[in-house]
């Protein structure tokens, strides 16, 4: 049971990025995803979230507006649109799944991990 993510890179300040997750040995469709990001020398926060059949996100504030959230069960895959990309976006990002209807904010609520993906916003 694994998360494989896909999608990081550099970009300058206002590009976008297409981060996805992919699962294998689980249907997704039981489980609510987030993403996480870690930037050097800080906690792992966690950026977005969606519920088990998608029909709602969350964002943290810094995002809001830039960062869309999306899942397809059918393909076992999330996905994380990042619009108007800033240096502080420069992060680790991470997929995440918990067995439960909705998202949380606690990192040691969710039981499945990707092996993260590096996003760079630099000019």
């Amino acid at each position: 049971l694994q998360f494989v993510e896909s999608g990081g890179g550099a970009v300058q300040p206002g590009g976008s990025l297409r981060l996805s997750c992919a699962a294998s040995g689980f249907s997704t469709e039981l489980w609510a995803i987030a993403w996480f990001r870690q930037a050097p020398g800080k906690e792992r926060e966690v950026v977005s979230c969606i519920t088990r059949e998608g029909g709602a996100m969350r964002y943290i504030d810094s995002v809001k507006g830039r960062f869309f959230i999306t899942r397809d069960n059918a393909k076992n895959t999330a996905y994380l649109q990042m619009n108007s990309l800033k240096p502080e976006d420069t992060a680790v990002y991470y997929c995440a799944a918990r067995p439960n209807y909705s998202g949380s904010d606690f990192r040691y609520e969710y039981d499945y991990w990707g092996q993260g993906t590096q996003v760079t916003v630099s000019s």
